[in-house]
């Protein structure tokens, strides 16, 4: 569903993303570990087809997002560290709002359902975004891919910021999602939720994506070791 072929990506000559050959697969959630400015986000940004990549394909469902950019729009949902809403708007009219955006018109009680899928409290739904926490923001984030149909949704450090209890919440839903069959890649800096949520890890440095591991082969404790050691 997620597919990167030879991807590379330069800034003045200095490689942001470098030969990345990666693929995310309906019901994978892919984590991409790495230090600040290891390409986790430059990976992320191609995909969502806001840069360019300068070699190599970035493909959603086969489609190569860079010709045919209205048709990979469709299928993918985008959360990022800090999701952008109307903070005038409750969170059931920025759902309406961006699910419209997708070309999809939903009934007041179909968009209650997916805010209440998301985990979103009934007494929120018609506050103003304004007294969102950020928790309850990326849950009207997942709201948002769940009335989209989305077949594909990339995350960037998504549970930053958040208590261990919003977090792991957070984690239940993308587990939810996958369990549905959307293809997930999650750019971030938490290895135990990584080790926690993910099917697949991914081990980012200088561009390069050094290692590609099964969550289910590997130990906490080993990973933390593998981790640094590829970060020295």
């Amino acid at each position: 569903m997620i597919e990167a072929i030879g991807l590379t990506k330069h800034y003045n000559g200095h490689a942001a993303v470098q030969a990345l050959n990666m693929q995310v697969n309906a019901g994978d959630i892919f984590c991409l570990l790495g230090a600040n400015g290891a390409g986790k986000t430059t990976t992320i940004n191609i995909f969502l087809n806001f840069v360019q990549p300068t070699e190599g394909q970035a493909l959603i469902n086969n489609l190569n997002i860079a010709s045919e950019p209205r048709k990979t729009r469709q299928l993918l949902a985008y959360i990022p560290e800090n999701l952008m809403l109307y903070p005038n708007l409750s969170g059931m009219e920025n759902l309406d709002y961006f699910s419209g955006l997708a070309s999809k018109k939903y009934s007041s009680s179909q968009l209650k359902t997916f805010l209440n899928e998301a985990g979103l409290q009934e007494a929120a739904h018609r506050r103003r975004m304004s007294t969102y926490s950020k928790g309850m923001r990326q849950k009207v984030g997942i709201a948002i891919a769940l009335a989209k149909q989305s077949r594909a949704l990339l995350l960037d450090e998504p549970t930053s910021g958040l208590d261990p209890k919003a977090s792991k919440e957070f984690a239940e839903l993308l587990q939810k999602l996958s369990k549905q069959g959307v293809a997930i890649l999650m750019a971030t800096h938490d290895l135990f939720r990584a080790k926690e949520t993910g099917t697949h890890i991914g081990i980012m440095k200088n561009g390069q994506l050094l290692q590609i591991l099964t969550t289910e082969e590997i130990n906490h404790t080993d990973l933390e070791k593998l981790y640094l050691q590829h970060m020295n």
